[in-house]
């Protein structure tokens, strides 16, 4: 199974959620602090980080931020009921998702499994049939077969929700998805899920694909509808 790095100060939750993956068959490494987190990223090389929001040396922001400089790997935050302005500011941080606490084993299985998913296998269209594995699209292209974005010829960081989104998007250039298909298709979220996922993962695409994020032209807005792939 994969390795997870627990990032959680309350000692109880860090020892129940561990108590729970391994029961599942994953390797925790758990740790206290967010400097500790940072360290054991190092040593530990983790497959996917659980993070909580509220450290007690640093914040789950700072964290996030930092492990997203040098990292593409997952993370998903763990944060209380009720902490919506956190859940936004954790997801405009770089985060893949969050899970409300406490959290059931079944759900934060669930999750992991999803993340990792999208870090492993991240292509996956509408069309799942690749005839031309390199696209340009302006001042883009994208190697669907070896899962590379550049701009300008220069590679593009993408944590796994922003590189699934762009492939999924660009798949069919023109075409309008909700926000609900986007859930279902990218974070495989089958249920009405949190909107602020896909808002926050746009965002943070289009600060990396566009010349401007105020007129974006690649990652579009269909006002009341959705977002669509240009240019058209």
């Amino acid at each position: 199974m994969s390795r997870v790095l627990l990032i959680e100060d309350d000692r109880a939750v860090r020892e129940g959620v561990t108590l729970t993956l391994r029961r599942r068959g994953h390797e925790v490494e758990g740790a206290a602090t967010g400097e500790a987190g940072l360290t054991a990223l190092e040593t530990f090389r983790p497959d996917l980080v659980l993070l909580d929001l509220m450290l007690p040396d640093r914040s789950g922001f700072e964290v996030c931020r930092r492990i997203r400089a040098i990292q593409q790997i997952p993370i998903i935050m763990l944060t209380a009921r009720g902490d919506d302005i956190d859940v936004v500011l954790g997801l405009e941080a770089g985060a893949d998702d969050y899970i409300v606490k406490p959290a059931r084993g079944e759900v934060l299985e669930a999750r992991i499994r999803a993340v990792l998913r999208r870090a492993v296998a991240v292509g996956g269209g509408p069309d799942p049939a690749v005839t031309q594995p390199v696209e340009s699209h302006g001042d883009l292209t994208i190697d669907r077969a070896g899962l590379l974005v550049a701009k300008h010829g220069q590679d593009l960081a993408l944590a796994p929700s922003e590189m699934k989104l762009l492939l999924y998007l660009s798949s069919t250039p023109g075409q309008v998805f909700s926000r609900q298909q986007l859930l279902e298709h990218v974070w495989e979220h089958s249920y009405h899920g949190d909107a602020r996922l896909v808002d926050a993962c746009v965002m943070r695409l289009r600060t990396k694909v566009e010349d401007s994020t105020r007129s974006p032209k690649y990652i579009q807005t269909v006002r009341g509808f959705g977002y669509r792939f240009g240019p058209l």
